[in-house]
């Protein structure tokens, strides 16, 4: 049977914590029908009664009998005789279901009203699987219907749901009841409401689309960031999808407890607050940019996601591969200066790499067997290589054939399901390219190619190249023939006079590329733009002519950050030198870039944490470090000049954050931070003094040039904020203190139930990520709180647990400590993060194998880091 609509009347308890439900849904039975059951999807649900009639007026039946199976989240309601076949029935069902703490379903979240107080919201979160918390239902993405939402509130609370209101009527007993017009056909996942109180503000779309964006109580000065980010990008994708928005309203609500950044439920799309909420005077240049990111992601899901829906999980990349183009895409177009394609690389590209390197990875399109695998594949594979292939396809068949495919496809398909063969047909029909034989390659295979060139031959005016591919592994290891895998890779070059024109299509192992050089100096790079999600290996005269374009800084700069990045890459896994990625480094000494620093950072903060092993090593390392960092404070000072954009102040938050890692203790170093966050606090408000990119590099230096004191103001602040935004400051600095006692007593505070779940793993990894010392504290902590933990969150998104893994076990690089790792996980089994810890294990292995051939180099030894001009 097939369902065709829901009438859903919910009737919450704010202070029981439970809501009262009736659903009639009309389903139409299959022309062969011999069953007397109907099985839905329920979970936490307490039946009352269930009956069905068929539509043309026959008596009820009622159920006998109302099964439910925990394990598989169904209920089965049983009846007295076989359900007519070929027909049309209204099936009603009574029940109770909880208003829980989990941030799953429809729950509960805390917040304070105008005065202070503490008070109860409710609100939903059902993608993937957690519909079934609210109401039975055929809880899967091709089980579209319609849906009519009837809420009954206290007569004070503000109400939304994904279509505007159709009537409310009051009662005497102060309570009120709200209609709310029939949904478009659609999945149960994107269905939503929200009970609470709400400050609002709104705009109208200039193709007539009334946007309102509701805040907490006092605080809607703070929506009008985000209104504006969200009036922008709809009317962006209207143009661009050349398929108009088609609901009536758009509201955005921000939650007070939320797991995930946000849920693009169709009209009614719900945010974390940090995500959504910008104070006017505090907000830093980051949280600015996340918020319209966020919120550009979530309306791309309007079309990309809700007009068009996967037909089941394994195209999940569907969704959010597009969405995470998307996102990209519309903040570029809204704020050029923010080189949205360039910070891609270092961004989402490098995820997707760093993550598609492991071999207990995933291809991007993933078999799910059992719907609840879905919950593990919510990860850089779906979101960031995703999005690294549709900026694949886009560089390939052009913006015109690419905007021309997709708006085909959203007219043929809206309000129906696909596959991601459909995808490829819109693009191949416009293009005229073979693009499914091009991207099965991509999408339907684990992993990524590494690209070698191994040969070369240089003339006055042009090079031959001859290059090989492979399967890239991040830690090197041996692949044997019957593993070995192949691509169709679009090889775009680039020399100083800019990307060539010509692109080579590499199908088989190896090929020959000629490039024309612009003289006997000239230099070439490989995959040009970094739109292809691979690694580039070189040879070293490529090497050495590359410099004079990042020295000169001809070569862009999304190829300065992506060299960086495949050269960190090829070291890991044994395919370049420790000392050629070194010497590359050292030309980056004169870099002006944010991306470009961007990069650097991560190798840097990369390289140390892995050296962290060895003494000797590192402290030679971070000497190099330290000039390095110090060129950039005479490139970019402490202070904001006027004339600063966007990115000079991310430039600067990320000086001060290297800073903190490498130089905390300089003389000058530690008494700028102090002097900055002693005004700070005697006016917090002052954001002059410690503006808000700052802050959280600013704590870290103050907490470990300090002891219990400095780390006491750090942790007041935590109270004194009045909002996540700058709570997190707190929360991602306390664990670098230096004192063992006192990360400890960071990793307590996560279980005093002071901190939202939703945020409760960001100490952890201040801790974990902090020294050698903290990654085994952490650790401990893990261990010896795991129950606590466990049940803190086990009924919660599986993410939660997966942040808390990483943040307490990710850091590590020996091969014994994979081994404890993996014996205590299975002793202590979680089926629903086993993707995430064998992964986690995998890094740590390839970490201890790194390490160790960082040993056998010349790193150690102190003659060669002094031979370094920098």
């Amino acid at each position: 049977m097939e369902p065709l609509r829901y009438d859903i009347k919910l009737i919450p308890n704010l202070e029981q914590f439970t809501f009262e439900g009736e659903v009639t849904v009309r389903v139409k039975t299959a022309a062969v029908l011999e069953t007397r059951e109907v099985i839905m999807h329920a979970k936490e649900l307490a039946f009352h009664s269930a009956s069905y009639s068929v539509v043309d007026g026959t008596a009820a039946v009622e159920a006998e009998e109302i099964r439910t199976h925990t394990k598989a989240t169904t209920v089965t309601f049983v009846f007295p005789q076989a359900l007519p076949a070929s027909s049309e029935l209204d099936v009603t069902i009574r029940y109770t279901g909880l208003l829980n703490n989990q941030m799953a379903g429809f729950y509960r979240s805390q917040y304070k009203d105008v005065h202070g107080n503490s008070k109860y919201m409710a609100s939903t979160q059902f993608e993937s699987l957690d519909a079934r918390r609210a109401f039975p239902c055929w809880d899967e993405p091709s089980r579209k219907a319609i849906f009519a939402v009837t809420l009954v509130v206290d007569s004070h609370l503000t109400c939304m749901s994904n279509m505007p209101e159709k009537c409310v009527s009051s009662f005497d007993n102060k309570k009120k009841e709200i209609t709310y017009l029939d949904s478009p056909k659609m999945s149960s996942y994107l269905l939503a409401f929200v009970v609470g109180e709400f400050d609002y503000v709104q705009k109208l779309s200039k193709h007539g689309v009334l946007i309102r964006l509701y805040t907490p109580p006092g605080k809607s000065n703070q929506g009008d960031y985000a209104l504006q980010c969200a009036v922008d990008a709809l009317d962006l994708y209207d143009d661009f999808f050349n398929v108009p928005y088609p609901l009536p309203k758009l509201d955005m609500v921000a939650i007070p407890e939320f797991a995930a950044g946000a849920m693009e439920n169709w009209g009614l799309v719900t945010y974390r607050e940090v995500d959504l909420l910008i104070d006017p005077i505090k907000a830093s240049n980051a949280q600015k940019q996340r918020v319209c990111v966020v919120v550009a992601h979530e309306l791309a899901h309007q079309w990309f996601g809700n007009l068009v829906t996967m037909a089941w999980w394994d195209d999940l990349w569907l969704n959010e591969g597009f969405a995470s183009w998307a996102e990209n895409y519309a903040c570029d177009k809204l704020h050029p200066d923010w080189k949205m394609w360039e910070q891609f690389v270092t961004d989402h590209a490098a995820a997707a790499l760093r993550l598609d390197s492991l071999r207990s990875s995933h291809p991007i399109q993933v078999p799910i067997h059992h719907a609840e695998e879905v919950e593990q594949v919510f990860d850089a594979i779906s979101y960031c290589k995703g999005g690294c292939v549709v900026r694949m396809i886009r560089a390939v068949i052009g913006i015109g054939h690419f905007q021309k495919g997709l708006s085909n496809y959203m007219d043929e398909h809206k309000f129906g399901n696909t596959e991601t063969y459909d995808l490829w047909l819109a693009w191949e029909s416009v293009s005229g390219l073979p693009v499914k034989e091009m991207m099965a390659s991509w999408t339907e295979q684990m992993g990524f190619p590494l690209l070698k060139v191994i040969d070369e031959t240089w003339d006055e005016h042009q090079v031959t190249l001859k290059v090989a591919q492979s399967w890239f592994l991040s830690d090197g290891s041996e692949i044997p023939g019957e593993e070995a895998k192949k691509w169709c890779i679009p090889v775009i070059t680039c020399t100083s006079n800019g990307i060539q024109p010509d692109i080579t299509f590499l199908r088989e192992d190896t090929a020959t590329i000629v490039i024309p050089l612009n003289g006997p100096e000239g230099w070439v790079k490989l995959n040009a733009g970094q739109d292809v999600p691979m690694r580039v290996s070189y040879t070293s005269c490529m090497l050495k002519r590359m410099a004079i374009g990042i020295k000169t800084r001809t070569l862009g700069v999304s190829d300065r950050a992506g060299l960086l990045g495949d050269a960190y890459a090829l070291v890991k896994a044994g395919g370049m030198k420790p000392e050629d990625l070194i010497m590359l480094l050292s030309h980056y000494s004169g870099e002006t870039d944010a991306v470009v620093w961007g990069a650097i950072s991560g190798v840097l903060s990369g390289l140390t944490m892995i050296m962290s092993d060895d003494q000797v090593m590192n402290d030679l390392f971070r000497s190099f470090a330290r000039k390095l960092v110090k060129n950039l404070t005479m490139i970019v000072s402490w202070e904001a000049a006027p004339s600063d954009g966007h990115l000079t102040a991310l430039l600067r938050a990320t000086m001060v954050n290297l800073l903190s890692i490498f130089c905390y203790d300089d003389p000058d170093v530690a008494l700028e931070a102090s002097t900055r966050f002693k005004k700070f606090l005697e006016n917090p408000s002052d954001v002059t003094a410690l503006p808000s990119d700052l802050k959280t590099g600013v704590f870290e230096i103050y907490v470990k040039n300090g002891d219990i004191q400095e780390y006491e103001e750090v942790l007041a602040y935590f109270d004194f904020a009045t909002d996540n935004a700058e709570r997190k400051h707190t929360l991602s600095s306390l664990g670098s203190t230096l004192s063992s006692n006192l990360k400890r007593r960071t990793l307590l505070w996560t279980l005093s139930g002071k901190i939202k779940l939703q945020d409760f793993f960001y100490p952890m990894g201040s801790v974990g990520r902090s020294s050698k010392e903290g990654r085994q504290i952490s650790w401990e902590f893990f261990q010896e709180n795991f129950d606590n933990i466990n049940g803190m969150i086990q009924k919660a998104s599986p993410s939660l647990m997966d942040a808390c893994i990483v943040s307490c076990c990710g850091t590590f690089c020996s091969e014994e400590m994979a081994d404890e790792i993996d014996s205590f996980f299975k002793a202590n089994p979680l089926p629903r993060n086993a993707r995430k810890i064998a992964q986690t294990t995998e890094t740590i292995r390839a970490n201890a194998k790194f390490l160790k051939k960082l040993q056998e180099s010349e790193l150690s030894n102190a003659a060669f880091w002094e031979s370094l001009l920098l």
